[in-house]
């Protein structure tokens, strides 16, 4: 009964929030285009399912997801788990928490797998490119980029370095990989860092941060625990351009080779 009636109260919720969205397509449907909407049956089975599936998703975050992002992260930090003692530090030892890198590392590439948005930004690419961006490629290239990110997203918790160097270092890079990644590439990996922001790594990747910092001695989860989600936006552009990079140098490096080879 307890989770009917948390339901039925974020299934209110996610009817509100969704109503300005129907409320503004329709309009826009009828009084500016003056069109009649299109298989309106069907439209409106879809959206059904879009609330009722925004409402579980939304239900699953507060009853398991946003819990769990949180115990792991205790758990990983438990001075009982880090130092062997239960003990507080007064500062926290950032070469301690190897286990923690680890989790923050492996979370991120497998919620970005998984990621809908991903998979559906691949499957685009890799249409419109006849091919040559391969789905399996880009989603694990982008993975690769979202874990490392995380990962360097806990160390700054751990150390508690300023957000603000590692984020201007970081587009520092991807002002710099703008102007030699191949063009084709760019707003690809622009898009791809956006994408991987989404229902299924937002959660966990939030809660690991504000669960980590609660724990951390000398840090505070309103200064410290947020930032993640930043991270796993801007590395995965610097993974897709530097990837588009190497495979561009390994292409004119194999061209080069044959040159020479047949010029012998």
């Amino acid at each position: 009964m307890e989770f009917i009636y948390d339901f039925s109260k974020i299934l209110l919720a996610t009817i509100k929030d969704v109503l300005p969205i129907i409320i503004l397509i329709i309009g826009f449907q009828l009084l500016v285009l003056r069109q009649p909407i299109p298989h309106l049956r069907r439209l409106i089975v879809g959206g059904i399912y879009v609330v009722i599936g925004l409402a579980l998703f939304l239900a699953g975050l507060e009853k398991a997801l946003f819990p769990l992002g949180n115990i792991m992260a205790t758990q990983l930090s438990d001075p009982a788990f880090i130092y062997g003692t239960g003990e507080v530090a007064e500062h926290a030892d950032w070469k301690a928490y190897g286990w923690v890198y680890l989790f923050a590392a492996m979370i991120g590439f497998a919620t970005t797998i998984a990621e809908p948005s991903l998979i559906a930004v691949a499957f685009k690419a890799g249409e419109v490119s006849a091919g040559t961006i391969k789905q399996w490629g880009l989603r694990i290239t982008v993975a690769i980029g979202v874990a490392f990110g995380i990962s360097l997203g806990t160390f700054r918790i751990v150390t508690g370095t300023p957000l603000y160097l590692y984020i201007l270092v970081g587009y520092m890079i991807v002002i710099v990989q703008t102007i030699f990644a191949p063009k084709n590439i760019i707003a690809l990996a622009y898009d791809s860092g956006g994408v991987t922001t989404s229902t299924v790594t937002v959660p966990l990747v939030a809660a690991l941060g504000l669960g980590l910092s609660a724990t951390v001695p000398g840090r505070n989860p309103a200064l410290d625990g947020f930032g993640l989600i930043a991270f796993a936006s801007l590395f995965p552009i610097i993974a897709v351009m530097g990837y588009a990079q190497l495979m561009q140098w390994v292409t004119h490096r194999k061209i080069k080779f044959m040159g020479e080879k047949n010029a012998l």
